[in-house]
């Protein structure tokens, strides 16, 4: 890996004043375009046999006092959850950024984070000795992370000309089109990706769909009716992959190249629509909701619903023995003083740890 800069802090999860001025604020949070604000993207469209209807967000204004720190809002503990999590647990601060800068979490070896920018297009790795570090830079603003069970790092890129970069153990494109066209000319947002132990990447894009990049850089795409796509996971042992369609779970049987089968509902969340989703070591099932984390059991049976930040979009495991799950926050999205933050809290369950995620 390479290490493009460090700065030692005070990585230690305790007050957030202490943390964001030692740690997040010396890093240049930067500002870099999705494909989908890029005034570019016409000239890329222009060539695509087969262009999906042009995707836009209504920009928004800036909210007034853009540099000063966000309130800090009451966030609501946890209730029990058997063998999940305690009652009364409290969400930690350990990151904060303004800028649309904090996407694609996954748990490091040593059970430190990291994560993609979008608006910095870096990867930054913050580790439990104190320090944060760029690990990576110019990634077209990435903005997702996964890493196999083999080791090979994956980045979701969602500037223009859009794809799916490998990181690790060389860098280098694995996918960039289908059926001969560009991915921009799919439209929408590049969103989630989870990598598989045969080379391939499952990724979703809003608005477009499901899809599987496998090995060789050969995209498809799956699911009926499967567009309001945004997280997706595997189970630990790889034959059932899910992914979020809206406020539903959709589940996969995956087959022995990497192909799906057997389109399914998972389950149907308490509230609001899935987002980035973390797994366990039970093959209990996590997905933010926008405003909590909805748990469910391998059979796709509703656990219970961890109350969290509003704006909460992601969840990996991490810490030791990937006894915490964090949780990313974005509030006034795609405007210039996006707020972003991750929180942690402690579990009871375990996350997964044959793979980062």
């Amino acid at each position: 890996m390479k290490l493009l800069s460090v700065l030692t802090g005070l990585f230690t999860f305790i007050a957030f004043p202490a943390f964001a001025q030692n740690v997040s604020d010396a890093f240049d949070p930067s500002y870099s375009l999705q494909s989908w604000q890029d005034p570019q993207l016409a000239k890329v469209r222009a060539n695509c046999r087969n262009p999906a209807p042009v995707f836009v967000i209504p920009a928004r204004e800036p909210q007034s006092g853009a540099m000063e720190a966000p309130a800090m809002e009451v966030i609501p503990t946890s209730s029990s959850i058997p063998n999940v999590v305690g009652a009364d647990q409290e969400w930690e601060l350990v990151w904060s950024w303004n800028g649309n800068q904090a996407d694609g979490h996954i748990a490091t070896e040593d059970g430190g984070l990291m994560f993609a920018n979008n608006d910095a297009s870096n990867v930054i790795r913050l580790n439990l000795d104190g320090s944060a570090e760029i690990v990576y830079e110019n990634t077209n603003t990435g903005g997702a992370l996964s890493r196999s069970k083999n080791g090979d790092l994956f980045l979701l890129n969602r500037g223009l000309n859009s794809s799916i970069v490998k990181l690790e153990p060389e860098r280098h494109i694995l996918a960039d089109k289908i059926n001969g066209d560009p991915l921009d000319c799919l439209s929408g947002i590049m969103n989630d990706l989870v990598a598989d132990s045969l080379g391939g990447v499952y990724f979703t894009i809003s608005r477009a769909g499901f899809f599987y990049a496998d090995a060789d850089g050969i995209v498809t795409q799956y699911g009926d009716d499967v567009i309001a796509t945004n997280g997706v996971i595997l189970s630990p042992d790889e034959d059932k992959v899910y992914v979020t369609n809206g406020p539903v779970v959709v589940a996969f049987d995956v087959e022995s190249n990497g192909s799906l089968s057997n389109q399914r509902d998972f389950g149907r969340l308490s509230v609001g629509n899935g987002d980035g989703m973390a797994i366990d070591a039970e093959g209990r099932v996590y997905v933010s909701t926008g405003s909590s984390v909805n748990v469910f059991s391998p059979n796709g049976d509703f656990l219970g619903n961890i109350a969290g930040p509003r704006g909460l979009h992601g969840v990996a495991f991490s810490g030791e023995d990937k006894h915490y799950i964090y949780a990313i926050v974005l509030n006034n999205n795609f405007a210039p003083n996006t707020r972003h933050r991750i929180f942690r809290m402690p579990m009871l369950a375990q996350g997964y740890l044959g793979r980062a995620k």
